[in-house]
């Protein structure tokens, strides 16, 4: 009879660990969802690799947390993220840090606010485009990070 009801046991603890590892599988795969609609377009570059340049992209992607926003769409244009990062070199902080310009990578988004009014900044059932994210890097074996963004 003893064999009987620890075995009854054992089931019922291996059925909990299936239950709570099935739930932790699924909250992970939600995560992954934020961004199945999120578009990409890296562009060609004769500055960046796509290597380089999705780095960026993911480091956008993993500090992108505008309350009540959706990140809609990322891209690199090569014309206009060098006229942005020949602005940051020249007149914003990357003059003060005397950072090389292969080490300054600016990426533009579109992202949509909803109407719930919980981002006090951003105006409600709006869309931004062309929002501009200035990345950096210490030198071309370490990862980018975000130092600017706006317009």
């Amino acid at each position: 009879m003893r064999f009987k009801k620890g075995k009854s046991i054992m089931k019922k603890v291996a059925m909990y660990l299936i239950m709570i590892l099935v739930a932790f599988i699924s909250v992970g795969c939600n995560q992954n969802d934020k961004y199945t609609n999120l578009k990409v377009d890296i562009g060609e570059s004769i500055n960046f690799s796509d290597e380089e340049i999705n780095k960026a992209v993911d480091c956008l992607k993993s500090n992108f947390d505008f309350e009540a926003c959706t990140l809609t769409k990322i891209y690199y244009d090569e014309k206009k993220s060098n006229n942005a990062a020949k602005d940051y070199l020249q007149f914003g902080k990357g003059l003060e840090n005397k950072i090389k310009a292969e080490n300054v990578i600016v990426l533009f988004s579109d992202f949509d606010v909803d109407g719930s009014g919980k981002n006090p900044v951003l105006e409600p059932n709006s869309t931004y485009t062309d929002y501009n994210w200035v990345l950096t890097r210490d030198d071309k074996s370490k990862n980018w990070k975000i130092v600017e963004w706006g317009y």
